[in-house]
Order: C-alpha cells, then structure tokens, then sequence
C-alpha cells in the first residue's frame, strides 16, 4: 500500500510542478505584454473549419479568431491537426493531391476561399514559416529576402538596402550578416537560416505570420532568438505559431488553442488566454495534456 501511495504523490508532485512551472512563466508573459483588441472583423477568423485527405477526415469544426497585434500558440499531441489547420489558413492546405476543406477563413472581413481570390496575394498578406528553414541555397542572403518581391513582381517604396536592412533586423539578424549580405545563404547556421526566412516573409509586408513549429530543429540558443523575433513582430502583425514544446507557449503566446484527436478527427478542444489555460483550463484533457499526464 505504500509503495503504491508514494508513486502516487511523486506524480501528482511532477505535473503539479510542471503545471505551476508553465503558469509562472505564461503569467510573467502576459504582465509584460498586453496583446492588441482588435474588434471583430479585422484580423484575421477560421470559421467551422473542416480538412480532409482523400476519405479521411483530419480536422474537424474548428472556429477561432486571431486578433491583430496577437501571438496564438497552437498545442496538442502530433496528429490532431494543427498543422493541416494553419494550411487552411493560407491556402497551403489545396496544394496537397486529395485535400479538401470547408468553413471559411476572413482576413479583415473577407473570405479568402471566395472564387476570384488571388491566392498569390493571399500568401502575400498571410505568410509561412515552415518547421525547416528553407531558404534558396542558390542565393545570396540579400537575394533571398528580396525574391518574394520578386517572385510577387512587386515594387517597394523602400530602397532594397533600406529594406534589406529593415527585414533583417526585425528579423533579428542584421547585426549577424549586414557584413556578407552577398553570401550564400547555405553558409548560415539552421537558426540563422530560419530568421533568414522570417526576413524573406517580412519583406512582402504581410498582415499574418503563419509558423510550423519553427523550433524543432533548432537549439536552445537560437530558439529563443526566434522567440524574440515573435515578441518583436507581435508589435506589428498577428502571429499564429505550432509548436509541441510548453515552456515556449508560455513564453511567447498571448493565447492558446488546445487541439486533440480522440479517435476521430482532430478538433479544438479549448481556447483561452495563455496564462489560463496552464493555471486553469477548463477541460480535464487540456489540464492532462499541459501537465504532461498524456503527449
């Protein structure tokens, strides 16, 4: 009987702190940072959104709302849809050989799914980082901040070392590469390779800033590099970011989604702001997930 009571409380003791430990830090977040108040219909909303792939039916329901001048962290175990979700959330979803969707997206109001929408001016005004960097080996780093102006066939006000200059440093890389902004981007270490194209994103101007778990592959030192990117651009736009590691939820979110498959589509579980959905969330299975019992 005691062996069993002591493994018990040695449980309850590891997500209790675990729990705490998370809260402390999404409420040190949000006593340093208020998060914008965008009235409904601007920034950007996901109505009932359904995903398929051939016959299976991936996500299920989801309805969300992206205030401008926010952060959203997206969390639940791998498979319950929250990278086919921010898909949809750009139009990257329909690239996929059998994808389907339904539901509606409304960036400022308008649905981005409407027939005549230019999908290649959407992904201008709602970006992606992808979990790997990806830059354009071919390039220099000038260059690859510079191609979706290109690519897009758009023109700048800016001169492009002006906004050269500014993408990179919002970017958080200036300082690293102002000196060989003529070297293959190849050359650049995975974190930087990432901030690169946070800074490729940036120069089109976009509204929203879509990332896929832009860490995983990255270490501690560059993540939190990333991190301070997010907290920089948040001033500016509405950023929705995967991610499977807690402690960065806390550290960078303003609010965030729970997502879960039990046996079914994926759905979203809870929403709430971030601080209280690691000190008190109001579904059982969201408290068993950030606590670490489960995922």
């Amino acid at each position: 009987m005691s062996n069993v009571s002591d493994d018990n409380n040695g449980e309850d003791m590891s997500t209790t702190s675990a729990t705490n430990s998370l809260s402390s830090v999404a409420a040190q977040h949000a006593a340093q940072r208020q998060p914008g108040t965008a009235p409904l219909g601007s920034g950007l909303e996901a109505r009932e959104i359904h995903a398929w792939f051939g016959k299976h039916h991936a996500l299920a329901d989801v309805s969300l709302d992206f205030a401008a001048g926010t952060v959203t962290a997206l969390i639940g175990p791998s498979g319950c849809g929250k990278s086919t979700f921010i898909r949809t959330l750009n139009r990257m979803h329909e690239f996929i050989p059998s994808a389907a969707m339904a539901g509606e997206v409304l960036l400022d109001g308008k649905d981005i799914y409407q027939p005549g929408v230019d999908v290649t001016k959407i992904r201008l005004q709602i970006g992606m980082v992808f979990q790997k960097p990806n830059p354009f080996p071919s390039m220099t780093i000038g260059q690859n901040v510079l191609s979706g102006l290109k690519l897009a066939q758009i023109k700048s006000p800016k001169s492009n070392d002006d906004l050269l200059e500014e993408c990179l440093t919002r970017a958080g890389l200036w300082s690293e590469v102002k000196d060989r902004l003529g070297a293959h981007a190849g050359g650049l270490s995975g974190g930087q390779q990432q901030r690169l194209c946070i800074a490729r994103s940036l120069a089109v101007n976009p509204k929203v800033l879509l990332m896929d778990e832009p860490c995983s592959a990255l270490d501690p030192g560059s993540t939190l590099r990333i991190e301070d990117t997010i907290g920089q651009l948040a001033k500016t736009m509405t950023i929705i970011i995967v991610t499977h590691n807690m402690q960065q939820a806390a550290r960078v979110s303003d609010y965030t989604a729970f997502f879960l498959s039990d046996g079914g589509p994926g759905s979203m579980i809870e929403v709430g702001p971030t601080n209280e959905i690691f000190s008190r969330p109001k579904d059982e299975r969201t408290e068993n997930y950030v606590s670490g019992r489960f995922g």
